[in-house]
């Protein structure tokens, strides 16, 4: 079992002592998902951080999609409790780096790939995601690219 699992099943155990209800049910939640994950992993292959990071912030960006359609339904009190479980499912990802560290490392990564203006648009996501896996949202890094590129 990785640390983040062991976190996960303590956090877990800790909101039935509290009775937490919305951090028990999305914790049961996740952890449902990550017992599936594992099951289509496969039982000899176990789940590592990142693959539970992964699956957090799918899980996350659910949570979202869900408060967006709630709210352009009417639903603003649905929509107020999907957000509410991506801020507990929140707790458990990397810290996020600001707008200007993005910045800095598409700067850097492009000196380094030799990027000279929107036709390395593609080349350049691929090493700065990789390099900020679980540290930003791809939209926040995708703007930030394009907004690079096009200074040049």
């Amino acid at each position: 079992m990785s640390g983040l699992v062991a976190n996960i099943q303590n956090d877990l155990v800790a909101a039935m002592k509290r009775k937490d209800e919305l951090t028990l049910s999305v914790l049961r939640m996740l952890k449902a998902a990550i017992q599936m994950a594992q099951i289509e992993k496969g039982k000899d292959n176990e789940l590592t951080d990142d693959d539970v990071l992964v699956l957090v912030r799918r899980l996350i960006k659910q949570r979202h999609e869900a408060a967006e359609m709630y709210k352009s339904g009417g639903a603003e009190d649905r929509a107020q409790r999907e957000l509410d479980e991506a801020k507990v499912l929140e707790a458990y990802q990397p810290a996020q780096l600001s707008d200007d560290d993005i910045a800095g490392k598409v700067a850097e990564i492009a000196a380094q790939v030799g990027a000279s203006g929107p036709k390395d648009m593609g080349k350049l996501m691929g090493k700065v995601m990789a390099a900020v896996k679980g540290q930003a949202d791809g939209n926040r890094v995708k703007a930030a690219v394009q907004s690079y590129l096009s200074s040049l």
